[in-house]
């Protein structure tokens, strides 16, 4: 296979490259916290269109309705660092960043004893400490990341590449695109966006943060009829 990679195309698709696997998972809640659950699991070919604009009759693979729709896929993100975004709050076991525009709304950021952020200030706990960074693992878009006191050093998931088509029955909506195991983002104008071990990208069409998802598909409500396809 070729080099795993995401490039996106002017007003149009995500072109993946490197037959990058592409699954579901879906977002429950078991009374206390998030999780995820299994959905469908793709085939897919070396390379694959995944649809941006949210009109694709054939979603998540794109159609080329954006054509026809005008879509304007203009990105917008900032194209600074994520620590130079990124706000830090240094607990007394754990040190958080947070990088706020780029929440998805994907609600990993509440456990069962508290949010990440009160966990962290409360990391002396080992318990606390713990969800903090199971918290931080599970932010599908890389907003936050807890770091280690000691060394300084990110505590990452160790994903291999894999892109996931984000289900959100509880906000009766469907989500992003996740992206993880630091593949290479490729923007229209052929520089590549600063690499991170995961990430959102918009699918709705309406982000204002283009690229990435900013959550405007939990206000829109925006639907991919995953229900009727599965």
């Amino acid at each position: 296979m070729g080099k795993k990679e995401i490039h996106i195309m002017k007003n149009g698709p995500y072109l993946i490259k490197g037959g990058i696997p592409l699954v579901e998972k879906i977002i429950r809640n078991d009374g206390h916290e998030n999780y995820y659950e299994d959905g469908r699991v793709f085939t897919v070919d070396e390379e694959y269109a995944l649809c941006s604009c949210g009109k694709s009759s054939t979603k998540p693979f794109c159609d080329g309705s954006h054509a026809s729709v005008h879509h304007r896929g203009t990105e917008s993100a900032s194209r600074k660092k994520y620590l130079d975004q990124a706000v830090e709050y240094d607990g007394p076991g754990l040190i958080l960043t947070d990088q706020e525009n780029l929440c998805a709304y994907a609600r990993f950021c509440h456990k069962k004893h508290g949010d990440v952020w009160n966990l962290t200030m409360e990391s002396d706990d080992e318990t606390y400490k713990q969800e903090a960074i199971d918290a931080a693992k599970m932010c599908p878009s890389g907003r936050l990341i807890a770091w280690d006191k000691e060394t300084k050093q990110p505590i990452l998931p160790d994903d291999d590449p894999e892109i996931t088509i984000i289900q959100d029955p509880e906000k009766k909506c469907s989500g992003p695109i996740w992206v993880k195991g630091n593949v290479p983002l490729i923007s229209s104008d052929g520089t590549e966006y600063e690499r991170r071990y995961q990430m959102t990208l918009c699918r709705c069409g309406e982000s204002d943060n283009k690229p990435f998802c900013d959550a405007t598909h939990v206000s829109i409500r925006f639907d991919d009829d995953y229900e009727k396809q599965k």
